[in-house]
């Protein structure tokens, strides 16, 4: 937790969300070795104030780039078929009996086909996304782990190159908070692309969310991002913070991708003018500090 309360005290005011998580196994070497109910670390987020957002993946991890989608394993077919129902009813029990409220983020990014549960890769069939969804929160469901409230969450659609989104909804019975990921990725050399505004990466996807698709739902934006010189981004950040306020009132939480990823450089404290811009936009009290502990199961969006 040193790292977050370092980061706490260089904006001035502590952390409502805090995102960790895992796939479901390392597999290499072979044979697999599967992930636990993280106890430990829930209870850190906890103790600390925050509500957890665990990211849940059906995979292996791999160092390797060009595995990332070939995962013969873990079909989703596989997850359909009930393959890995020991795994996943222990995991639910573990969090069950952990007993605080988190989100859980399962499967994200699943109108790209960069990750192995996407319909577009690894053998996987139309229709197969949502029947492993709601097998997997079946399993939840069947053991009373209450606590996990459950994330469905798109990438934000900017090229529309991305799967439809409506054919992928589980449904508002399997659903309780929908969400987007995305970045300003700019002219980087791992990923580039055009300079984009907040509005300009995020805006279709919102309206399809709130009028189409999930309209009785809260959004939450689990994986947001920009590159950019300090200035440059600092501004960005700005913009994000006016556009929330005044477009984008179903959003009701937000996760920095604090991280350097691929030598790409999203997180906020390697300038001052760019932590400046985030600590006076979480200034205002519409952004919740770390007092979540006494929050119940299921989450709610604040007033």
């Amino acid at each position: 937790m040193r790292p977050v309360t370092q980061l706490e005290a260089l904006l001035g005011k502590g952390f409502s969300l805090l995102a960790l998580g895992s796939s479901f196994a390392d597999c290499d070497p072979a044979p697999c070795r599967f992930f636990d109910f993280p106890t430990a670390a829930m209870e850190n987020v906890h103790a600390y104030g925050a509500i957890p957002v665990f990211n849940w993946s059906s995979q292996e991890s791999t160092s390797n780039p060009n595995l990332n989608t070939v995962m013969p394993a873990f079909q989703l077919s596989d997850i359909i078929a009930g393959t890995y129902d020991n795994y996943i009813r222990e995991f639910a029990k573990d969090a069950r009996d952990w007993g605080h409220p988190f989100f859980l983020r399962f499967n994200w990014e699943m109108n790209g086909r960069w990750f192995p549960w996407s319909e577009q890769v690894n053998g996987n069939k139309p229709g197969e996304y949502v029947a492993a969804w709601r097998h997997v929160h079946d399993i939840f469901t069947s053991v009373g782990a209450t606590n996990a409230t459950w994330v469905w969450c798109p990438y934000a659609e900017v090229t529309r190159r991305f799967a439809p989104l409506r054919p992928l909804y589980p449904g508002d019975a399997y659903v309780d908070w929908t969400c987007m990921d995305g970045f300003n990725w700019g002219k980087n050399g791992t990923n580039p692309h055009k300079w984009r505004s907040f509005g300009e990466i995020f805006d279709s996807t919102y309206r399809l969310l709130a009028k189409r698709v999930a309209p009785s739902k809260p959004i939450l934006l689990a994986e947001i991002a920009s590159t950019g010189r300090p200035r440059a981004k600092a501004a960005w950040i700005a913009d994000m913070f006016k556009q929330l306020a005044n477009k984008y009132r179903r959003v009701r939480g937000l996760v920095w991708f604090e991280q350097v990823d691929r030598g790409i450089q999203w997180p906020l404290e390697n300038s001052l003018v760019v932590l400046r811009a985030f600590a006076k936009g979480i200034a205002n009290p519409a952004f919740q500090a770390n007092v979540q502990a006494a929050v119940t199961s299921p989450i709610r969006p604040p007033g």
